[in-house]
């Protein structure tokens, strides 16, 4: 079974589970009556610690980039693209190799750092520079509350529920690559990405979806700590979470972007 709509998780062994705990514990019954699965063996297993570390350190390095390339202004923001399409090409051979790369997750968040700045840069300019710190409010603020949600238990992370959020951000995937695509034959494509109701509804969408998307990482997380797998793999779970903050502040950022205008 799919426990998270994230990529970087797919190589996660199969895990039991339970709900809102990241506990360290194992041995316990799944809350699907599934039997726990038997614990790797591991150096050492991974642990909250762990998880905590590995994504400070790639939200860090991150910000350091982000904040660099956004103070040097235009001469780095043009370095913005290129750093996208490595970020893309460094986060596939994250996916899909079999070998834990705690280099290339590093070097995935620094390239994403750049990216953000760059494309912060532009957006300030456009429009102002108190949208780029609403947007990391926005952003810190759905990351804090829906943590809050899965601890608490608020919302239970079921196979449904999976399934539904899986669905989700394949619909939309699917749907802004079809608006690209559009854009190249008419202007503005579907009109998704291009203000208005439409474009305003689209962007609320991606929002909420990036923020259930959470509580799969979460549930991730806590299913390998139950599990006891190797302490290397919070590289991956650090990965995860920032694929979807990235993901999220962009949407957030654009959102803003369609109630703001140019001074």
């Amino acid at each position: 079974m799919r426990t998270t709509s994230n990529p970087a998780f797919r190589k996660l062994p199969e895990m039991a589970g339970g709900y809102a705990n990241f506990n360290y514990g194992q041995g316990q019954q799944s809350s699907y009556g599934q039997a726990p699965a038997a614990p790797p063996q591991a150096a050492r297993p991974m642990t909250i610690d762990d998880v905590v570390t590995k994504t400070a350190i790639t939200l860090v390095l991150a910000v350091i980039t982000a904040t660099l390339t956004f103070l040097a202004g235009p001469p780095a923001v043009i370095l913005a693209l290129p750093a996208a399409l490595v970020a893309l090409v460094i986060s596939l051979v994250i996916v899909f190799t079999k070998k834990v790369r705690p280099a290339l997750v590093v070097a995935y968040s620094a390239l994403e750092g750049v990216f953000l700045g760059g494309i912060s840069y532009l957006f300030a300019s456009q429009f102002n520079l108190g949208m780029i710190m609403q947007a990391i409010v926005g952003t810190l603020g759905v990351f804090a509350a829906m943590l809050v949600v899965y601890k608490t238990g608020a919302i239970r992370v079921t196979p449904k529920l999976t399934k539904w959020i899986i669905g989700a951000v394949a619909g939309a995937a699917v749907l802004m690559l079809v608006n690209l695509v559009a854009s190249f034959f008419m202007p503005g494509g579907l009109g998704l990405r291009e203000g208005g109701m439409l474009g305003i509804g689209f962007s609320l969408l991606c929002i909420g979806i990036a923020a259930f998307s959470f509580l799969l990482d979460f549930d991730a997380a806590d299913k390998a700590i139950r599990s006891g797998v190797d302490a290397k793999f919070a590289w991956y779970i650090a990965f995860g979470l920032m694929t979807t903050l990235v993901w999220l502040y962009l949407e957030i950022l654009r959102l803003l972007s369609y109630f703001s205008s140019s001074d």
